[in-house]
Protein backbone atom coordinates (compact mmCIF):
# COMPACT_ATOMS: atom_id res chain seq x y z
CA UNK A 1 0.00 0.00 0.00
CA UNK A 2 1.35 3.24 -1.30
CA UNK A 3 2.19 6.20 1.41
CA UNK A 4 -1.07 8.23 0.13
CA UNK A 5 -3.71 5.22 0.56
CA UNK A 6 -2.07 4.28 3.98
CA UNK A 7 -2.80 7.91 4.92
CA UNK A 8 -6.39 7.82 3.55
CA UNK A 9 -6.83 4.40 5.68
CA UNK A 10 -5.11 6.02 8.54
CA UNK A 11 -8.16 8.91 8.13
CA UNK A 12 -11.05 6.49 7.64
CA UNK A 13 -10.09 4.27 10.44
CA UNK A 14 -9.95 7.35 13.09
CA UNK A 15 -13.14 8.52 11.91
CA UNK A 16 -15.05 4.96 12.29
CA UNK A 17 -13.52 4.72 15.77
CA UNK A 18 -14.62 9.06 16.30
CA UNK A 19 -18.20 7.15 15.61
CA UNK A 20 -17.73 4.29 17.72
CA UNK A 21 -16.24 6.14 20.76
CA UNK A 22 -18.89 8.77 20.52
CA UNK A 23 -22.13 6.64 20.20
CA UNK A 24 -20.61 4.62 23.35
CA UNK A 25 -20.54 8.22 24.94
CA UNK A 26 -23.73 9.34 24.24
CA UNK A 27 -25.76 6.01 24.53
CA UNK A 28 -26.70 6.26 28.51
CA UNK A 29 -27.40 10.22 27.96
CA UNK A 30 -26.79 13.33 25.67
CA UNK A 31 -24.46 15.73 25.80
CA UNK A 32 -24.95 18.96 27.51
CA UNK A 33 -24.78 20.59 23.97
CA UNK A 34 -27.93 17.64 22.84
CA UNK A 35 -29.76 18.73 25.62
CA UNK A 36 -29.13 22.87 25.35
CA UNK A 37 -30.76 22.02 21.31
CA UNK A 38 -33.04 20.00 22.22
CA UNK A 39 -34.58 22.16 25.06
CA UNK A 40 -34.26 25.70 22.65
CA UNK A 41 -36.16 23.45 19.90
CA UNK A 42 -38.75 21.94 21.60
CA UNK A 43 -42.19 22.17 20.06
CA UNK A 44 -40.83 23.61 16.83
CA UNK A 45 -42.01 20.31 15.11
CA UNK A 46 -45.70 21.47 15.80
CA UNK A 47 -44.66 25.04 13.84
CA UNK A 48 -44.33 26.21 10.74
CA UNK A 49 -40.33 25.58 11.28
CA UNK A 50 -41.40 21.77 11.60
CA UNK A 51 -43.27 22.08 8.38
CA UNK A 52 -40.29 23.11 6.30
CA UNK A 53 -37.91 20.73 8.42
CA UNK A 54 -40.53 18.19 7.29
CA UNK A 55 -40.24 18.88 3.65
CA UNK A 56 -36.33 18.67 3.74
CA UNK A 57 -36.26 15.48 5.95
CA UNK A 58 -38.28 13.97 3.07
CA UNK A 59 -36.81 15.39 0.33
CA UNK A 60 -32.94 13.95 2.01
CA UNK A 61 -34.47 11.31 3.47
CA UNK A 62 -33.42 6.83 3.09
CA UNK A 63 -34.74 6.22 -0.37
CA UNK A 64 -31.78 9.08 -1.74
CA UNK A 65 -29.10 6.97 -2.08
CA UNK A 66 -30.50 3.62 -3.38
CA UNK A 67 -32.33 5.84 -5.89
CA UNK A 68 -28.82 7.44 -6.62
CA UNK A 69 -27.35 3.88 -6.64
CA UNK A 70 -30.13 2.94 -9.17
CA UNK A 71 -29.23 5.88 -11.71
CA UNK A 72 -25.22 4.80 -11.64
CA UNK A 73 -26.35 1.02 -11.85
CA UNK A 74 -28.15 2.44 -15.49
CA UNK A 75 -25.12 4.41 -16.31
CA UNK A 76 -22.31 1.52 -15.62
CA UNK A 77 -24.54 -0.57 -17.37
CA UNK A 78 -24.76 1.74 -20.56
CA UNK A 79 -21.19 2.30 -20.30
CA UNK A 80 -20.90 -1.18 -20.51
CA UNK A 81 -22.83 -1.89 -23.44
CA UNK A 82 -20.68 0.84 -24.87
CA UNK A 83 -17.42 -0.48 -24.87
CA UNK A 84 -16.20 2.35 -22.03
CA UNK A 85 -15.52 -0.65 -19.69
CA UNK A 86 -13.04 1.39 -17.10
CA UNK A 87 -15.81 4.06 -16.69
CA UNK A 88 -18.49 1.53 -16.05
CA UNK A 89 -15.72 -0.14 -13.32
CA UNK A 90 -15.74 3.06 -11.69
CA UNK A 91 -19.52 3.34 -11.65
CA UNK A 92 -19.91 0.41 -9.68
CA UNK A 93 -17.73 0.76 -7.11
CA UNK A 94 -19.03 4.09 -6.29
CA UNK A 95 -22.31 2.49 -5.94
CA UNK A 96 -20.79 0.06 -3.82
CA UNK A 97 -19.41 2.49 -1.50
CA UNK A 98 -22.62 4.62 -1.20
CA UNK A 99 -24.72 1.08 -0.53
CA UNK A 100 -21.96 0.76 2.43
CA UNK A 101 -22.00 4.09 3.88
CA UNK A 102 -25.77 3.48 4.01
CA UNK A 103 -25.42 0.29 5.77
CA UNK A 104 -23.96 2.10 8.50
CA UNK A 105 -27.67 2.79 10.18
CA UNK A 106 -28.05 -0.96 10.77
CA UNK A 107 -25.68 -0.28 13.63
CA UNK A 108 -28.05 1.52 16.00
CA UNK A 109 -29.32 -1.29 18.07
CA UNK A 110 -25.22 -1.31 19.52
CA UNK A 111 -25.71 2.15 20.94
CA UNK A 112 -29.65 2.05 21.82
CA UNK A 113 -30.21 5.06 22.47
CA UNK A 114 -33.34 6.96 22.68
CA UNK A 115 -34.73 9.83 20.61
CA UNK A 116 -35.18 13.28 21.95
CA UNK A 117 -38.86 12.58 21.91
CA UNK A 118 -41.35 10.22 21.50
CA UNK A 119 -40.84 8.46 18.24
CA UNK A 120 -39.89 4.88 17.00
CA UNK A 121 -36.70 3.51 16.06
CA UNK A 122 -33.75 4.30 17.74
CA UNK A 123 -31.57 7.04 17.56
CA UNK A 124 -27.85 6.96 16.83
CA UNK A 125 -26.91 7.63 14.11
CA UNK A 126 -29.29 9.49 12.25
CA UNK A 127 -30.56 7.13 8.77
CA UNK A 128 -31.47 10.46 7.41
CA UNK A 129 -27.94 12.10 7.62
CA UNK A 130 -26.27 9.11 7.02
CA UNK A 131 -28.15 8.62 3.77
CA UNK A 132 -27.92 12.29 2.64
CA UNK A 133 -23.93 12.31 3.54
CA UNK A 134 -23.96 8.83 1.57
CA UNK A 135 -25.20 10.35 -1.50
CA UNK A 136 -22.66 12.76 -1.18
CA UNK A 137 -19.72 10.75 -0.81
CA UNK A 138 -20.98 9.22 -3.82
CA UNK A 139 -21.74 12.27 -5.97
CA UNK A 140 -17.93 13.71 -5.07
CA UNK A 141 -16.28 10.32 -6.08
CA UNK A 142 -18.23 10.41 -9.42
CA UNK A 143 -16.82 14.41 -9.87
CA UNK A 144 -13.95 13.19 -9.04
CA UNK A 145 -13.53 10.83 -11.15
CA UNK A 146 -15.53 11.34 -14.26
CA UNK A 147 -16.44 15.06 -13.77
CA UNK A 148 -13.33 17.12 -12.03
CA UNK A 149 -14.39 20.75 -13.00
CA UNK A 150 -17.38 19.65 -10.95
CA UNK A 151 -16.16 18.61 -7.82
CA UNK A 152 -15.62 21.48 -6.20
CA UNK A 153 -19.28 22.89 -6.40
CA UNK A 154 -20.88 19.45 -5.76
CA UNK A 155 -18.78 19.05 -2.55
CA UNK A 156 -20.35 22.34 -1.24
CA UNK A 157 -24.10 20.98 -2.46
CA UNK A 158 -23.13 17.80 -0.84
CA UNK A 159 -21.94 19.83 2.88
CA UNK A 160 -24.77 22.10 2.54
CA UNK A 161 -27.37 19.12 2.03
CA UNK A 162 -26.03 17.30 4.94
CA UNK A 163 -26.52 20.42 7.40
CA UNK A 164 -29.84 20.86 6.07
CA UNK A 165 -30.75 17.25 6.91
CA UNK A 166 -29.15 17.40 10.17
CA UNK A 167 -30.80 20.67 11.27
CA UNK A 168 -34.23 19.38 9.90
CA UNK A 169 -33.90 16.06 11.98
CA UNK A 170 -33.42 17.92 15.02
CA UNK A 171 -35.55 20.81 14.62
CA UNK A 172 -38.19 17.83 14.07
CA UNK A 173 -37.06 16.75 18.01
CA UNK A 174 -36.29 13.17 16.47
CA UNK A 175 -32.81 13.41 16.42
CA UNK A 176 -29.56 14.72 18.75
CA UNK A 177 -27.30 16.82 17.36
CA UNK A 178 -24.46 14.03 18.31
CA UNK A 179 -26.38 12.02 16.74
CA UNK A 180 -25.78 13.79 13.38
CA UNK A 181 -22.32 14.45 13.79
CA UNK A 182 -21.71 10.32 14.33
CA UNK A 183 -23.38 9.98 11.28
CA UNK A 184 -21.31 12.11 9.15
CA UNK A 185 -18.47 10.14 11.16
CA UNK A 186 -19.26 6.94 10.44
CA UNK A 187 -19.96 7.86 6.22
CA UNK A 188 -16.81 9.55 5.60
CA UNK A 189 -14.98 6.49 7.70
CA UNK A 190 -16.49 3.66 5.92
CA UNK A 191 -16.70 6.01 2.83
CA UNK A 192 -12.92 6.67 2.96
CA UNK A 193 -12.03 2.80 4.15
CA UNK A 194 -13.82 1.37 1.21
CA UNK A 195 -12.94 4.00 -1.59
CA UNK A 196 -9.05 2.74 -0.50
CA UNK A 197 -10.09 -0.73 -0.75
CA UNK A 198 -11.28 -0.09 -4.15
CA UNK A 199 -8.61 1.77 -5.39
CA UNK A 200 -10.68 5.20 -5.62
CA UNK A 201 -8.41 6.90 -3.30
CA UNK A 202 -5.83 8.43 -4.45
CA UNK A 203 -7.48 8.80 -7.94
CA UNK A 204 -4.57 8.04 -10.04
CA UNK A 205 -3.02 11.11 -12.57
CA UNK A 206 -5.67 11.90 -15.22
CA UNK A 207 -3.34 10.84 -17.92
CA UNK A 208 -2.93 7.25 -16.72
CA UNK A 209 -6.97 6.93 -16.75
CA UNK A 210 -7.25 7.93 -19.97
CA UNK A 211 -5.12 5.28 -20.78
CA UNK A 212 -7.13 2.47 -19.08
CA UNK A 213 -10.04 3.62 -21.01
CA UNK A 214 -8.05 3.93 -24.15
CA UNK A 215 -7.30 0.00 -23.80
Amino acid sequence: MTVPRVRWAVLGVVLCVAFVALGLLVSRQPLPLDSAIANALQGQWQRPAGTVASVISDALGPVLPWVFGAILFVAALLSWRGGERVRATVLLKIIAVVVLCRLTSVFKPVFGRTRPRDYPDLSYPSGHVVSTASTGVGAVLLCLWLAPRLLRRVAVIAAVATVLCAASRMVLGVHWLSDTVGSVFAVLGVGILTTVALRLLPKPPDPVFADQEAA
